[in-house]
């Protein structure tokens, strides 16, 4: 091993000791590296560009060489990484030369018991059928948690679990469940001849890494519709944008029919974020949690994707919660500080800190 290479693995040990997210070199810029979501300059030296094409070599293949060079990025993950822990590599060009953008994953599966996440997020892992959307922006956790849910599943319930990733993340090994894990660009071009092949699966579970199209959401709520438990991520911000976006990612002619399908299978939206906490010991999720109900999934069908929220302030009693409410439990705990709370959100103006008797200051 070349000492470069050496050089990039130490990097990699080094991020993830200081309990980084993501590691960033190439170019002529030091590396650098996310912590607690913000940035920070590594204490190292530029990788220069013949040490990334040969730490990428070793860890994408040849095949995602060529797509770096015909298309300008590549994917790729290493899950029995030797630095410790597995992580996901998306490589891209930047000012002639090659970027690397590493995101360190954890080192075991996650446990949903430990994410802090509402109690009837878990309950999820009991449906036997319908539609579950986890969003967010990019670093929300929105894969962490999901995977978190296929575990709980895998440990609690007898399923047959089809899992489709670009690329796989977490590799589950079958305990109470049989579980197949397949990866685009390896076992299959895309997400919808993925999804359109599971169906001669017998599956119960169907996890998706990410909707990114109209073919994959197509395939996606019709095998909700057939009966199967189908849970994916999508980069929206709320339930309500969730819900436009896919409506509007087909044709005019098609939402209505689109919203009747959505009604007709969403079992709940989960929003996330993650907040750095008040101890400097990582981050709390933080979380805007929708259930399909009745009345949610008449709003749908309707088009008034607009009255969501309403129904989401007036849900408590069934486990629905705002981002803000949420915001302001975890303030109120000491667990995260007000300022960064309100960071959170698009509406900083709803959360608030509170006194020992509960009213606010």
């Amino acid at each position: 091993m070349s000492l470069q290479a050496v050089r990039i693995q130490e990097l990699i040990r080094a991020a993830r000791g200081r309990g980084a997210t993501d590691l960033h070199f190439g170019g002529a810029e030091r590396p650098a590296l996310r912590v607690n979501g913000r940035l920070l300059l590594a204490d190292a030296l530029p990788i220069d560009q013949p040490a990334v094409r040969a730490f990428l070599s070793a860890s994408v293949g040849a095949d995602q060489l060529a797509a770096l060079d015909e298309r300008g990025t590549a994917d790729g993950a290493e899950l029995r990484a030797h630095d410790g822990g597995p992580y996901r590599i998306h490589a891209y060009r930047h000012a002639g030369g090659v970027r690397v953008a590493i995101r360190l994953l954890a080192e075991r599966l996650p446990v949903f018991e430990s994410l802090g996440l509402p109690a009837v997020v878990g309950s999820f892992a009991r449906l036997r059928a319908g539609l579950i959307l986890f969003t967010g922006p990019t670093g929300s956790g929105k894969t962490t948690a999901l995977a978190a849910l296929i575990d709980r599943i895998n440990r609690t319930c007898e399923r047959i679990v089809c899992t489709v990733e670009d690329p796989i993340e977490y590799l589950h090994a079958p305990q109470r469940s049989l579980l197949t894990h397949c990866e685009i660009g390896r076992d299959v071009r895309d997400y919808a001849e993925a999804l359109r092949g599971f169906m001669r699966a017998d599956p119960d579970v169907i996890l998706i890494g990410e909707m990114r199209d109209r073919p994959t959401m197509e395939a996606a709520l019709s095998a909700a519709e057939t009966g199967h438990l189908v849970c994916a991520t999508l980069h929206t911000n709320d339930a309500a944008q969730t819900v436009d976006r896919i409506v509007d990612a087909f044709s005019p002619q098609a939402h209505d029919q689109v919203r009747g399908q959505l009604a007709a299978t969403l079992a709940g939206i989960v929003s996330l974020r993650l907040v750095p906490r008040r101890d400097g010991l990582g981050r709390c999720a933080a979380a805007e949690v929708l259930i399909g109900t009745d009345a949610v999934h008449a709003l749908i069908r309707e088009g008034k994707t607009h009255q969501l929220r309403n129904t989401i302030v007036t849900g408590r009693a069934v486990g629905m919660q705002t981002l803000e409410s949420h915001l302001c439990e975890l303030v109120m705990r000491g667990e995260v500080t007000l300022e960064d709370a309100q960071a959170a959100t698009s509406r900083p103006g709803e959360v608030r800190a509170f006194d020992r008797t509960g009213n606010t200051r």
